[in-house]
């Protein structure tokens, strides 16, 4: 019989595994029953067990991550592109049902926040109006393009390429970027026995699923990883990821902790800036050292923002 850990290990690892099978299918058809198989739950079971770890319903979760998808999209989003294809290519039944959602989620419709999000580059401050809906507010955090692109290069030369594939072992995250470090430390506990730790040959990486521009903190989704040369077993929080091949704009940085967020911004500035279109794929840093040993504590580091 298995212990009550143990028990809390393997549904965090069956939720982590649906969670992993939203995130890649998006715009398919994600019906509970689908999901529930997944997990290896009936459907009564997996909707309780998933509400209690990820604190929203399976529909929730999946209506949230489409809405947030479409909401970065719209910051870039070319005038020939359409926004009736871009939310039916993202799940969405209609173009009506996607508005009702957007606007009940963001206080006000698609078209405005495209307008305004662009004419401000700004990260999106959200608060909670009476109606229930999260209010936008885009002066809060307000970045200047100008410095920001003077910075950009003054701290390093972007660069457009194929990027390899990456084989992994990850711990998820839920909440605030800046407490990665928390899944971090729990990969590398269960690594190091393992002797899966060869430093320089072993990379950490960090995946990130949301934009803090369009996610609230305590939402936001990301993985502490460490590349593999070998298939491994894994169990309870740890699984497996795989970025695959493909192009990338790629910033390499030296960042002390609090620049971080500022190298995001430029390089998410880049894209659009230099006529390059963000696809679907994984956001992504890979850490070439221990910032402990850096004599000014400074983490190099590549940015790699997936690119058509």
């Amino acid at each position: 019989m298995k212990t009550k850990n143990e028990q809390q290990l393997l549904y965090i690892n069956r939720i982590n595994k649906v969670v992993d099978y939203i995130d890649d299918h998006l715009n398919k058809d994600l019906s509970l029953d689908k999901l529930a198989e997944i997990a290896c739950f009936s459907t009564f079971h997996f909707h309780r067990v998933f509400s209690a770890l990820l604190d929203e319903t399976p529909n929730n979760y999946i209506t949230r991550r489409r809405i947030e998808k479409i909401a970065g999209r719209l910051l870039f989003l070319r005038k020939d592109e359409s926004l009736t294809n871009l939310a039916l290519d993202s799940g969405f039944n209609s173009i009506h049902s996607f508005s009702r959602a957007f606007r009940r989620f963001y206080g006000m419709s698609a078209s405005e926040f495209k307008k305004r999000g662009q004419k401000e580059f700004s990260k999106i401050g959200k608060t909670e109006s009476k109606n229930g809906a999260n209010n936008v507010s885009f002066e809060k955090y307000f970045y200047s393009m100008d410095n920001l692109k003077k910075w950009l290069k003054m701290k390093t030369t972007v660069e457009v390429k194929e990027m390899p594939e990456l084989k992994m072992v990850q711990v998820r995250h839920q909440g605030s970027y800046k407490e990665i470090g928390k899944a971090f430390e729990v990969l590398m506990k269960w690594a190091g026995p393992r002797g899966l730790l060869n430093f320089p040959k072993t990379k950490m990486a960090g995946v990130y699923y949301d934009s803090p521009r369009v996610t609230d903190e305590s939402k936001m989704q990301s993985s502490a990883c460490i590349t593999t040369e070998y298939d491994v077993e894994v169990s309870g929080q740890i699984s497996k990821i795989t970025i695959p091949s493909g192009k990338f704009a790629v910033g390499r940085f030296e960042l002390k902790v609090d620049e971080f967020e500022k190298a995001w911004n430029s390089m998410s500035l880049w894209v659009p800036e230099n006529n390059f279109e963000i696809r679907d794929g994984h956001f992504h840093e890979i850490y070439h050292n221990d910032a402990e040993q850096h004599p000014e504590r400074k983490w190099v580091v590549d940015i790699c923002i997936p690119v058509e």
